[in-house]
């Protein structure tokens, strides 16, 4: 049995991915398709859980380019491949990078099947097979935070308040644990107030809104904090900041949609252990990794090669197709992409 009293943030990140797949919006409004990944974002911030709605006809195109994301070069060549046969260089706009990356996306996209391409007088044309659709309506962040004190709040605090200038995603929101106070302590907490706050009960999947967020301004520039004074109380040295405009914030949103869409939430095996003979999923309809010598759920970094117990499968398993085909390691990879697939 898990035990939910203890989870660490790693366990109730992926409750909150399985709540948010099941449950969302909090506020009970019908919405459309929902898509869940986790540990998204830029260079610069990565958010614990990403939260895709997403227009229903546009899902189902965008399921024509395949089940993997489309990284940003590739979006640059198909967001402008024209409907009929053209030079590619009059067709796509300036890249910020030199034309040979242009014809390398290219070739890659011919290869996956979803663009065109043919030479004529020794200069390739290109030709769109399908439009890329406008399939995401809103990205939603959430931070998870079991045990919001004072410590984890101020640390907390400056990443949301670069969440909330960038205005990268629509909403923001931090998911921890209930306390059963008539107050709930991360109310009290030094969060910016655009942030909205969720109380998650992680064994039920039962959640409560204790604040709701504003929602911050996509369309327009954002500010991106790149530099706090670090000084203590006494620098009064001013930060350092820079403009985004909506363009480049668009297109930055677009591919962590992309990536939300190719890799889901049910990916943690991608960095943990399963061939490990301690190694097993459980809770019902979660896929909870479980850790048999421990006895208890184990946190990404310690489910490693150079976890003391870790005990590879014995090889008969893999090779002689225990039970079907290969051991259990590789049914849970089967069972938690398909998992996936079947939600997308």
């Amino acid at each position: 049995m898990i035990d939910w009293t203890d989870l660490p943030e790693f366990g109730f990140e992926l409750r909150c991915c399985r709540w948010a797949e099941r449950c969302w919006p909090p506020d009970g409004d019908a919405a459309g398709p929902v898509l869940v990944a986790r540990q998204l974002g830029t260079s610069r911030r990565r958010w614990d859980t990403v939260v895709l709605e997403c227009d229903p006809d546009g899902l189902r195109e965008r399921a024509r380019f395949g089940e993997e994301p489309l990284d940003g070069d590739a979006l640059d060549v198909l967001r402008h491949a024209p409907a009929g046969w053209e030079y590619y260089r009059d067709a796509l706009p300036e890249p910020a990078y030199p034309w040979r990356y242009v014809r390398e996306s290219i070739h890659g996209a011919v290869d996956r099947g979803v663009l065109e391409s043919r030479k004529r007088g020794g200069r390739i044309e290109i030709r769109r097979k399908w439009p890329y659709p406008d399939w995401v309506d809103r990205i939603v962040a959430i931070e998870n935070k079991p045990d919001l004190d004072a410590a984890a709040a101020r640390r907390l605090g400056e990443q949301l308040e670069h969440d909330v200038a960038l205005a990268l995603a629509d909403e923001v929101w931090v998911a921890t644990r209930p306390t059963g106070e008539r107050v709930e302590p991360a109310l009290l907490e030094g969060l910016p107030v655009e942030v909205g706050v969720v109380t998650l009960e992680p064994e039920r999947l039962e959640a409560s809104v204790e604040w709701y967020p504003r929602r911050l301004a996509v369309d327009e520039p954002g500010t991106l904090i790149a530099e706090r004074p670090d000084g203590g109380g006494w620098d009064a040295s001013a930060a350092r900041f820079e403009y985004v405009d909506a363009d480049r914030k668009a297109t930055r949103r677009l591919e962590i949609a992309e990536r939300a869409y190719g890799r889901g939430w049910r990916s943690f095996h991608r960095t943990m252990r399963p061939d490990c003979r301690h190694f097993e999923l459980r809770s019902p309809g979660g896929a909870i990794p479980y850790c048999r010598a421990k006895g208890r759920l184990p946190t990404a970094r310690e489910c490693a090669g150079s976890c003391p117990a870790f005990e590879p499968e014995p090889p008969a398993w893999r090779t002689r197709g225990w039970p079907i085909e290969g051991g259990p390691g590789a049914a849970c990879r089967r069972l938690l992409d398909d998992r996936r697939r079947r939600r997308r």
